[in-house]
Order: C-alpha cells, then structure tokens, then sequence
C-alpha cells in the first residue's frame, strides 16, 4: 500500500471514528459552552495530543498485545471509567451563571493556567480510553506492513492527529458562535447536567462491561 493510499484509508476511517458521539466530544462540548471557545480548542489540542499515546504504542507493537492482554485491558478500563466518572461529576457540579455575573478576563493569570489543566483534562480523556487499543489495532494492522518505513508511520501518526484537532476544533468553534453559544446559555446548567450524567455513563458503563 502507498502512502498515498494508507493516507485516504486512514482519513475516510478517522474521520468518522472522530466525529462519532463520545467522551471526547461531550468533554470538547461541555468546556466550549461553559468556559469558550479557547477553553474547548484547549480541550481539542488535548485529545490531539492523547491521540499520540495510542498512535506510539501501536507502532512499537505494542496495541495487539494490550488488546489480548486481559490485566492490561482491566487496568485501562479501571483507569478509564473512573475518569470519564469524575469528568461526569465536576460537570454535574457546576454552579449555574447568575445574570448579574461577570464574565472572568481571559487574560487573567489563573485562568491561563486553567486551559493548560484543560489540555490535561483533553489528554487523559483521549489516553485512557478504554476503546482504543482495539480500534488502533483493527485500523493499524489494515496499513502497517513490516517494511514500512517509520517516517511513513510518522507522517500517518501526525494525519491522524491533525484530523482529531481540525474536527474537535470545528465543533468548539461552532458551538461558540454567538447566536449558538446564547440560545445554551438560558439553560447551561441544565446542559452541563445533562452532559456530565451522559459522561457518568460512559463510565459507568465502561466499568460495567465485561471484557471480551
């Protein structure tokens, strides 16, 4: 296979695993309509960067093994759900905005500070899920051959991350557009319930589901 052909491959399937709804997206959607735009593209350079971990491990090798290895598999799922749980229960705690707050300046120090903790909270949800090992296994063993060569990884590896990057980035610019961004703030609080029980879910359900 070119590398060409591994290119289009790897885009028309990371695409859609991308776009699909996830704890990535509900993260990137909750953070943009409660904090802004620069909170969820922070978010989305996060989940870029995590994106490297699992690329990383499967190009060593590495991603066939975790996936056959049961204890691997329950110490990511543990890791895993357990964090998507407490993403869930910090959305659910977030206060509602009265009417006569303030905005915070954006250049403040301590909220500067926030979105790196945003690109933290935007890498562990990527790295730990618990799905991934498996997904890179299926989509890497499709167009990794032996003599391949590593700057082709590289170049795939770099694609797939600046795909996971353009796509979350779109939907935090989308969602903080202004006529987008008002029509959610009348009910924000609600919002950021709903996402984080869809979140606490998640988890729930990744702790909850037998390994196969």
């Amino acid at each position: 296979m070119s590398l060409f052909e591994g290119l289009m491959l790897i885009t028309s399937i990371h695409i859609l695993a991308a776009a699909s709804p996830g704890p990535d997206f509900i993260l990137v959607s909750q953070q943009t309509l409660a904090n802004g735009k620069k909170a969820g593209v922070m978010c989305s350079i996060g989940i870029a960067l995590g994106l490297s971990v699992h690329i990383i491990y499967s190009a060593l090798g590495l991603a066939a093994v975790i996936a056959s290895s049961e204890i691997a598999l329950w110490v990511i799922k543990l890791l895993g759900g357990f964090y998507l749980l407490y993403l869930g229960l910090q959305c659910v705690k977030i206060k509602a905005i009265k009417p006569n707050e303030e905005k915070v300046n954006v250049s403040h120090p301590s909220m500067q500070r926030s979105y790196f903790k945003m690109v933290g909270l935007g890498f562990l949800c990527n790295a730990l899920n618990p799905k991934a090992p498996i997904y890179f296994v299926a989509l890497f063993t499709i167009v990794l051959s032996p003599d391949m060569p590593f700057v082709h990884i590289v170049i795939y590896g770099l694609w797939m991350m600046l795909i996971q990057l353009v796509w979350f980035t779109c939907v935090a610019l989308l969602l903080s557009q202004p006529r987008i961004n008002l029509a959610f703030q009348s009910f924000s609080h609600w919002l950021n319930r709903i996402l984080g029980s869809a979140m606490i879910l998640m988890g729930l359900k990744v702790l909850l589901t037998k390994i196969n």
